[in-house]
């Protein structure tokens, strides 16, 4: 059976370095025998059909042919339309009510517990907020995530230790459930 996925991939094309082309993103991606790819800005994000693999292993092969083709390592996490659609429909914060700059998702490689960000004092961060998903974080920062200090926390390695995890705004989260839609 042939599903949908985006690949996120995680610290692309970001203050210059690490630069990956979308074309020959899709062009790898299709040299790897998936159908239908398409890419979503130049931030790291491109959508493809395939009938082989899982999630971890579709991933596990992007990320060794990026490496071969560009020579430096880039993390990349691969979730189907149901995932990506589930992450929209259970966002715990009112979505419509907020800009884009103001709701992020960070996708994670594994399921997150709450003991993990147990150290941080969610009050002292208020009115920002986060809450946990299903291997997803959504962060509300209502003056943008460059000016958030709760996502500074949030991505220290301490809590980052043992998974990758990329973030993206509210418009590419929904943008990646309509480009992954049958």
């Amino acid at each position: 059976m042939t599903t949908t996925y985006a690949a996120l991939l995680r610290g692309i094309n970001v203050g210059g370095s690490r630069k990956v082309p979308m074309a020959e993103l899709r062009a790898l991606l299709e040299g790897l025998g998936h159908g239908d790819v398409r890419t979503h800005l130049q931030s790291g994000q491109a959508v493809f059909s395939s009938d082989h693999g899982d999630e971890d292993s579709l991933a596990a092969d992007l990320t060794a042919a990026i490496g071969k083709r560009f020579g430096f390592a880039v993390d990349v996490i691969v979730r189907d339309h149901a995932y990506l659609k589930a992450v929209v429909e259970n966002c715990p914060f009112p979505a419509a009510e907020l800009t884009a700059k103001q709701l992020h998702v960070t996708y994670c490689s594994a399921p997150l517990d709450e003991e993990r960000y147990a150290g941080i004092d969610r009050a002292a961060h208020l009115p920002e907020e986060f809450r946990l998903g299903d291997r997803a974080l959504y962060l509300y920062a209502p003056d943008g995530l460059g000016r958030s200090k709760l996502a500074e926390q949030l991505a220290r390695p301490r809590l980052t230790k043992g998974i990758v995890a990329t973030t993206r705004n509210w418009n590419t989260v929904v943008k990646l459930v309509e480009m992954t839609q049958a």
